[in-house]
């Protein structure tokens, strides 16, 4: 038990040092290949990022706990917004560029919409409660391939306007040192945030918590930490558009990819009690949206990041008295 909680803290220290590996090497690879950072975020970045939550997500759909597996997403995801944007932007102001308020913010809005009628209409179901079925998961993946498509066509025509190969701020490496910064960025990112996610796991079972509100809360943002760690290391190095990319990449990623690939694995039964956590999902990218157009340029500010990270623990609040 001593040995978890040295693992719990010595993760923060591992997730810190490969976001920033991750950042450094992504950025490399993004300049060499005039490749939109924007893109990188959303891919690259993102994948890394969301192993945490993969690797919990697969491993609880092997185990039959489809509340600690839905949970995690749901939280992950409004945690990302609120907490690891907001924190971002309280680090410095996020710009958000035209193409992140008018397609990869809905298509996030979008998903979560998707999940919550797929959810609750029970169509492709054959038990008698609400479940994610694994025809679900199937259309789910469906989208997430939809979506790296559109990644791939935008990455291809519109790199002279996404991405500017004379930024200074970000140095070039070789290809093999990028590659490497980006694999131990991955790794690192993967054990550190097993490592808190465990630790984690202990200490609040310790406490007598439930499964969903683990999920929920420990494990949810226990998993996003990578996110959180990567988007602020981001965010203070001025590279907004991957702070941003990442965190809604990372939302498309965890509902598309990661629960549909854990709905294929075994169908998972819906508490009719995540619907709070859907609409509280959906009321984060609607105040993501406003926040957008709300002033004279799109961005989130420092004000408004503050705004966000308020919200979120009023939500952790009410997730403790929920119980």
């Amino acid at each position: 038990m001593l040995l978890t909680y040295v693992l719990f803290i010595l993760g923060f220290a591992i997730l810190i040092k490969a976001a920033d590996f991750l950042v450094e090497g992504a950025g490399s690879i993004a300049k060499r290949f005039a490749i939109p950072e924007l893109v990188i975020g959303l891919t690259i970045v993102s994948f890394g990022t969301s192993m945490p939550e993969l690797i919990v997500n697969v491993l609880a759909s092997f185990k039959g706990s489809s509340e600690l597996a839905i949970g995690n997403i749901f939280g992950s995801n409004i945690a990302n917004i609120l907490l690891i944007l907001g924190a971002s932007a309280l680090v410095r102001p996020l710009p958000i560029q035209r193409s992140i308020y008018y397609t990869e913010i809905p298509i996030s809005l979008v998903a979560t919409f998707m999940v919550g009628f797929l959810a609750n209409a029970n169509l492709f179901s054959s038990g008698s409660g609400l479940a994610i079925s694994q025809f679900d998961g199937v259309l789910l993946l469906l989208f997430f391939g939809l979506f790296m498509t559109y990644i791939y066509v935008v990455s291809q025509d519109n790199k002279k306007d996404l991405y500017n190969t004379d930024d200074e701020e970000v140095k070039l490496m070789t290809m093999p040192k990028s590659v490497i910064y980006v694999g131990i960025g991955v790794v690192g990112l993967f054990v550190g945030g097993k490592w808190i996610v465990d630790g984690a796991i202990l200490i609040a079972q310790n406490f007598g918590l439930s499964e969903s509100f683990i999920g929920l809360t420990v494990i949810a943002i226990g998993t996003s930490l990578p996110e959180l760690v990567t988007s602020v290391v981001a965010a203070r190095k001025g590279r907004a558009d991957m702070a941003i990319g990442n965190v809604i990449g990372s939302n498309i990623f965890n509902i598309f990819w990661i629960l549909g690939l854990s709905a294929t694995i075994k169908s998972l039964p819906f508490n009719e009690l995540n619907n709070d956590d859907i609409l509280m999902l959906i009321f984060s990218n609607t105040v993501l949206i406003f926040a957008v157009i709300n002033g004279k340029k799109p961005m989130v500010s420092r004000f408004e990041g503050l705004v966000f990270v308020v919200i979120y623990f009023s939500y952790l609040t009410y997730l403790v008295l929920r119980g």
